[in-house]
């Protein structure tokens, strides 16, 4: 075998390397500024680079400026780390956060994976959805649920408006939008960012958990996270077979609006997402602070 034959082959070798779990200690450059407590939390996580498989049917290509904490992960950072709730991880299969920032690092953000196998989402309805009309509906559905959301000890939700548009990729089935939104009255606006990855049985979920603020730097590493996942064959957009497979209840507009859940009778998908958001963003901007030791430290 050439040089360069061996060289291409060790290229390839490496670009479809399967995660590895890498130790904390190492992994994140400010692991030496945190206090025991903040050392112990990240000694007990294991972020993973690489190429990971998930159980649904999607795999992701991380590279060298993202790495991925599976369920069991998640659920310490959701809940030890930034004070939510053990439901608020119940339905997360993992998050991807980005290499510069580990998940107890004061400004961060992750991105929250989720699997919903709701079927196949005919997009038939994609280039004729009026997106300032689906707003004011949305934004009607969230004021009227604030009286019950008083009740259960959470704050009012008010939608202000698209922090950005949605955007639906017809050609790779992706699908993507951004709301702003204000709990109570906080004066730091929530950032709800959400893209859906379309496939044969259902849709894969990234959730940014951010801020308003963090929107420029969200939009900037949008491209990046958009071709971080793919379906494996069989599990496609396009390996839907109509007349076998199970269509879903919604369309695109349904998807944006939350409105599958609704349907089941449950709140809708959308306001479930807003609350656990809204707990998320609330408490870890202090909960952190018993990591930190000394002066607040910057990335």
């Amino acid at each position: 075998m050439s040089r360069i034959a061996l060289w291409l082959g060790l290229g390839l070798a490496l670009s479809v390397w399967p995660a590895q779990a890498e130790k904390s200690s190492d992994f994140f450059k400010f692991y030496q500024g945190y206090n025991d407590d903040g050392k112990a939390f990240l000694d007990k996580i294991e972020p993973k680079i690489g190429t990971v498989d998930l159980a649904e049917g999607v795999h992701l290509t991380l590279g060298d400026k993202f790495y991925f904490l599976n369920k069991k992960d998640t659920a310490s950072v959701l809940t030890e780390a930034w004070g939510n709730p053990a439901s608020s991880a119940a339905d997360s299969v993992g998050m991807i956060f980005p290499a510069k920032y580990d998940p107890i690092a004061d400004g961060n953000w992750g991105i929250e994976l989720r699997w919903e196998k709701i079927g196949y989402v005919d997009d038939g309805d994609a280039a004729s959805i009026d997106y300032g009309e689906l707003l004011r509906t949305m934004q009607a559905d969230t004021l009227s649920g604030n009286d019950q959301r008083a009740k259960d000890g959470f704050p009012p939700i008010t939608l202000i408006g698209w922090a950005s548009p949605p955007v639906y990729d017809s050609v790779n089935k992706r699908l993507h939008w951004a709301k702003e939104l204000q709990f109570g009255d906080d004066t730091v606006h929530t950032l709800n960012y959400d893209v859906r990855f379309l496939g044969k049985e259902g849709v894969f979920v990234m959730s940014y958990i951010a801020t308003v603020e963090q929107l420029p730097e969200i939009r900037q590493s949008l491209d990046e996270v958009l071709g971080l996942a793919a379906f494996n064959t069989g599990k496609k957009y396009t390996d839907f077979i109509p007349g076998s497979d199970t269509v879903a209840a919604v369309g695109i507009g349904g998807l944006i609006a939350g409105k599958l859940a609704a349907k089941a009778g449950l709140l809708a998908v959308a306001l479930i997402a807003l609350k656990k958001f809204g707990l998320i963003l609330l408490v870890p901007l202090a909960g952190v602070w018993r990591f930190i030791r000394g002066n607040k430290r910057t990335s």
